[in-house]
């Protein structure tokens, strides 16, 4: 007998299976499961929906680090063991059936074409994740409440403004879901068409106008790379010029004013209604005037710019009629807070639509005449006058000087002529008030 083979005795070792010996066929899988010790073959579906659980969990490998952990509940969890920058990883591939064999051996591949270009894919699935859920909550509705709440109201911005905004926002519910960053202009547009088909065309430009604020909110804050809204322009219908209801004829000018002085509802609507046709404000400013605002002493009002169309301060003079009305007034609702509160709660100002209800039980229809129309009777009728530089009638009703420098000087350059102008529009309204002869118009040298 050969030296070693004597029954195998005198090697010092016994063929059995669990021998740790390195030259034994089997010897570096003795301590692993049974199911570890078999030559790894590729699955396939027929064998995997064969795998029954058991006790404890157990693994089948399929190739290159791709194996199935079977769970004792039953569940089959894809697993692909990699090693980056010398650690030994794991990354979940997903669950079958659903994702299935052949799937699971392409997310494999895509992760290892990720390993092969130097990156993680364990860590390239975080950052996935990570934006997607980022991409999920930057969505144009949030973006766009978050611009209101930031933006709007951390600008004191008025309740009316931050109220046609979020009701604008309700318009555009189609894009509240999607992600900002990703809205193309077909889909902006396709929203605005919805609007339009309703016959709501200005509804339609204003919310492409609300729309792009939001989109530039979002280039500014990182959460989008451009504007969509930017490439419609003229791509909507442009509504018909609606002119709001005034009076011009002085006569009716008069009586109107007349009826507002026998008006027997609120005091504090009364005293709006009288003033309103002084100031050439738009209803808006007036009604949310707080009385902070007001400089009895000097008789000049200064309108934030939050509450202006043009985003810019406004001072109108007051006549001695309107510092009359004031002091009839503060006693009632001042002296801080709204000058015009609402009837139920002096934490708001007075609704938009009181001074038109109170015209409609006047027995002026919507037709004859609104609130916003006295800017009109101003307008036309100062001009008519001939006495008023135009330049100096178009800043008292604040329209915006599309030159900026120009719009600043004549400010500054006005204010002397509209301080008179104001006393005499005044005095002009309580004449026709008191129905006495109308003066003729003619123009007045100035200097």
């Amino acid at each position: 007998m050969h030296p070693g083979q004597g029954g195998g005795k005198s090697a010092g070792h016994s063929p059995n299976r669990n021998s740790s010996c390195p030259h034994h066929p089997r010897g570096h899988f003795a301590d692993r499961s049974d199911r570890e010790l078999e030559v790894a073959m590729p699955l396939s579906d027929s064998a995997i929906r064969a795998l029954k659980p058991e006790d404890k969990r157990y693994r089948k490998t399929d190739q290159r680090g791709l194996y199935l952990e079977i769970e004792p509940n039953g569940s089959k969890l894809w697993r692909w063991k990699y090693r980056y920058q010398g650690r030994e990883k794991r990354i979940a591939l997903g669950r079958y059936p659903d994702v299935s064999l052949a799937a699971a051996r392409r997310l494999q591949e895509d992760a290892r074409r990720l390993l092969d270009d130097g990156k993680d894919p364990s860590l390239e699935r975080q950052r996935e994740r990570l934006s997607a859920s980022i991409s999920a909550e930057n969505t144009f509705g949030g973006v766009a409440r978050e611009y209101i709440e930031i933006k709007m109201l951390g600008e004191k911005r008025s309740d009316t403004t931050v109220a046609k905004a979020r009701w604008l926002l309700e318009q555009l519910k189609p894009l509240a879901p999607l992600p900002v960053a990703d809205i193309r202009p077909a889909e902006l547009l396709g929203a605005l068409r919805r609007i339009e088909a309703k016959g709501k065309y200005e509804t339609a430009r204003r919310c492409r106008s609300f729309a792009s604020r939001v989109f530039r909110y979002a280039v500014a804050t990182s959460r989008a790379e451009n504007d969509p809204s930017s490439v419609l322009r003229g791509a909507l219908i442009t509504p018909k010029v609606t002119h709001y209801a005034a009076l011009t004829d002085p006569q009716k000018v008069g009586d109107l004013l007349r009826s507002i002085d026998e008006y027997t509802g609120s005091v504090i609507t009364k005293i709006a209604m009288q003033i309103t046709p002084h100031v050439m404000c738009r209803p808006g400013e007036l009604r949310q005037a707080e009385w902070s605002e007001f400089d009895l002493e000097k008789a000049i009002w200064t309108i934030p710019q939050g509450r202006m169309k043009s985003r810019r301060p406004h001072s109108v003079p007051l006549s001695e009629q309107v510092l009359n009305y004031l002091r009839d007034l503060q006693p009632l609702t001042g002296p801080a807070g709204y000058v015009f509160p609402a009837f139920h709660t002096w934490k708001r100002p007075m609704s938009e639509n009181t001074i038109n209800q109170a015209f409609r039980r006047m027995g002026y229809t919507s037709e004859e005449m609104t609130a916003h129309g006295w800017r009109t009777t101003a307008s036309t009728l100062l001009n008519e006058s001939g006495r008023w530089n135009p330049d100096a009638i178009e800043r008292s009703l604040a329209h915006a000087d599309s030159n900026a420098v120009r719009g600043t000087y004549n400010r500054g350059r006005y204010w002397a002529e509209r301080v008179e102008m104001h006393q005499w529009w005044s005095d002009y309204l309580d004449q026709l008030r008191r129905g006495g002869d109308v003066v003729p118009f003619g123009r007045r040298d100035r200097a």
